[in-house]
């Protein structure tokens, strides 16, 4: 089997930069996914550069923050952020090509830093939102990356990073059991989604989800790839 531990967030602070960094030198993080409109890209790209074998996608933004495009306003506030949260699900549908500007805009930005595309997948899972389906399939194809499994893209195998997406690794999920739980899996390849960091004070005001990143970092940190659970 075939196993990619990818480390989400990347850029949103530097206490995540550093901690996604340290997973990778020293633990199981393979892969990290860039929040280009984070509040530590720069340092972000500057970290990614200087460790050149952590593999670096991007991590679309519809949920959280500003835009990088100023020509999608019905995607925004009227603070000027995005108006869409992690209940995106019970919203209406977007403007679909006010998003595919945006997150070509976020790409493009991506890639003008000179890091190479790995993957794409995205903040609180909105590219499994159905109306974007086409959005996602488009821009894979376009720019020539697989796409962060999830049921809505079960039919496009040939865009697919893995054949399976583990999610339990959160929260209360969070244990050094992580390989037993695995074995289970009848997937040739899996992901596994991983959020480790380290707490600043920036992280408090753009995340609940803080304390128990530290907690992740430490099980990545501490844990020996079996055999059979081969890297990309």
């Amino acid at each position: 089997m075939k196993v990619l531990f990818n480390a989400d967030d990347f850029g949103l602070t530097k206490g995540i930069n550093d901690g996604i960094i340290k997973s990778h030198i020293d633990g199981l993080v393979d892969s990290t996914t860039l929040m280009m409109n984070g509040l530590a890209v720069e340092h972000a790209v500057l970290a990614a550069k200087k460790t050149p074998s952590l593999k670096v996608g991007i991590h679309l933004v519809l949920t959280w923050g500003k835009p990088l495009s100023t020509e999608v306003p019905d995607l925004i506030n009227k603070d000027g952020f995005f108006k869409y949260r992690n209940t995106y699900a019970q919203s209406e549908a977007p403007n679909v090509d006010q998003v595919e500007l945006e997150w070509k805009t976020q790409i493009e930005a991506f890639l003008n830093t000179g890091l190479e595309l790995h993957h794409i997948d995205s903040h609180h899972h909105i590219h499994s939102w159905e109306p974007l389906k086409d959005v996602v399939v488009k821009l894979a194809n376009e720019f020539q990356v697989p796409v962060r499994k999830v049921d809505t893209l079960s039919v496009h195998k040939d865009i697919l990073l893995t054949n399976e997406l583990y999610l339990d690794f959160y929260g209360p999920g969070v244990s050094k059991d992580i390989f037993e739980r695995l074995k289970e899996s009848k997937s040739d390849s899996i992901e596994v989604m991983c959020h480790p960091g380290y707490v600043d004070n920036d992280l408090h005001t753009v995340s609940s989800y803080c304390n128990i990143r530290e907690k992740e970092l430490e099980v990545l940190c501490s844990l020996q790839r079996p055999e059979w659970a081969k890297k990309e």
